[in-house]
């Protein structure tokens, strides 16, 4: 199964250094580090790809 990945809408601009990519996995969502796309990534179901969505979209996850 080829996997295409995409950059995430909420990465920023195209010259942001902080990226990730999501792609469509079976099953779930895959998320992984744009700078390192052979360093593995992160599988999740739909469900809590949604949650992690929301999470990002309120502000919860911010560092700054």
């Amino acid at each position: 199964m080829e996997i295409n990945w995409r950059k995430s809408s909420y990465s920023g601009s195209s010259n942001d250094e902080m990226c990730v990519e999501v792609a469509d996995l079976i099953g779930g969502i895959g998320i992984r580090d744009s700078k390192n796309p052979h360093g593995g990534l992160l599988d999740v179901s739909s469900v809590e790809f949604a949650v992690l969505v929301g999470q990002v979209k309120k502000g919860a996850l911010d560092l700054a």
